[in-house]
């Protein structure tokens, strides 16, 4: 998938394929008929939500921060205004968020934690720069040959701050506004995930013999996701979108998912303990495994594939069909293969 996904803002979006890019950044047709206004205004698209990006591209990179999701580090704040989450395993069977944060830059978000290995597959798709508070030393390393830029306090990283109302290491704060100053923007490879297109005019084309059979389709309105005997995190469907219920976002800044992941992921060690002794998994986001998909009332099973960690996700159907998400904001639960569990109504 390309870098540039442009699409027109009106029927003639059948001339997407006829535009490429001149030397000096501008946007140009490559058919003299879209030279003669065939083709309205084109935009670019956002590799994280697939929606419109009428002024192109921010000059910030992406921005993935880890934020606590527990009680003791609530209210979460900023969650509103991110672009996509994912929620990952960390020791003692608890959770942890990282918030992609591309579109829009807050200046307050938080409560924000340390780095893990599975951040690496997590953010390098995009390009995306770490923010966290520190991180184990092996950790740091590991993320530093994959060539993942981080932003940490312990790294003497801007914009930190403490909330006078919480303790460490529950209590730091980001402006990332202040980050963005001292960010270099990085090479944005392609889209998060294989978007559908908003409006397409081209017919699939004719099939012979059996068709291949449609995916498997669920209908529910609530749902609950087991990471652990400890964690799970329930989820219903409101609004038209999907809203956690038991989360800990300060009051209107959760996250409001148009469609919501569950993924199924192999669990390694990490090869370290935290200062409690708790072994520190690892999720291994990269292979493939089983898939939730959550949009409206429907849930569709799929297949996840990402080839390795700087790779985007793709799906399939149980058939081998492309599955493809729309547009919106995508909310993620990576959860372990064979401990986790999705449980409807």
């Amino acid at each position: 998938m390309k870098l540039r996904l442009l699409v027109a803002v009106t029927a003639a979006a059948l001339t997407l394929t006829a535009c490429s890019s001149s030397s000096d950044g501008k946007k140009e047709p490559t058919t003299p008929d879209a030279s003669k206004g065939t083709a309205e205004k084109l935009v670019e698209i956002s590799p994280l939500t697939g929606r419109p990006m009428p002024h192109g591209r921010p000059a910030n990179p992406v921005f993935v921060v880890k934020i606590e999701n527990t009680e003791g580090g609530a209210p979460q704040y900023g969650l509103n205004k991110a672009d996509l989450v994912m929620e990952e395993l960390v020791e003692g069977g608890l959770t942890r968020l990282a918030a992609f944060y591309y579109s829009t830059i807050p200046s307050k978000i938080g409560h924000v934690r340390s780095l893990r290995d599975t951040d690496i597959g997590i953010a390098s798709p995009v390009g995306g720069q770490v923010v966290a508070s520190g991180g184990a030393a092996g950790t740091y390393r590991r993320v530093q040959r994959a060539g993942v830029t981080v932003f940490s306090e312990d790294g003497g990283a801007p914009g930190f701050s403490s909330d006078p109302l919480k303790v460490r290491p529950y209590n730091r704060l980001i402006n990332l506004k202040t980050v963005a100053k001292k960010a270099k923007a990085t090479r944005i490879l392609g889209p998060y995930l294989p978007w559908t297109p908003r409006k397409s005019t081209a017919k699939p084309a004719a099939t012979t013999g059996t068709p291949p059979a449609p995916p498997r389709h669920k209908t529910t309105r609530a749902a609950t996701v087991r990471f652990s005997n400890s964690t799970s995190t329930r989820w219903k469907l409101a609004g038209g979108t999907w809203q956690r219920t038991n989360g800990h976002a300060a009051a209107g800044q959760d996250f409001k998912a148009n469609t919501m992941i569950v993924m199924f992921c192999r669990v390694g060690d990490a090869g370290y303990t935290d200062p409690a002794g708790n072994p520190v998994p690892e999720t291994k986001f990269e292979g493939s495994g089983r898939a939730l998909v959550f949009h409206g009332s429907t849930v569709t099973e799929v297949e996840w594939h990402k080839p390795s960690l700087d790779e985007a996700i793709t799906f399939r159907t149980k058939a081998g069909q492309a599955y493809t998400i729309d547009p919106g904001k995508v909310f993620f639960e990576l959860v372990p293969k064979g401990d986790g569990k999705v449980t409807l109504g």
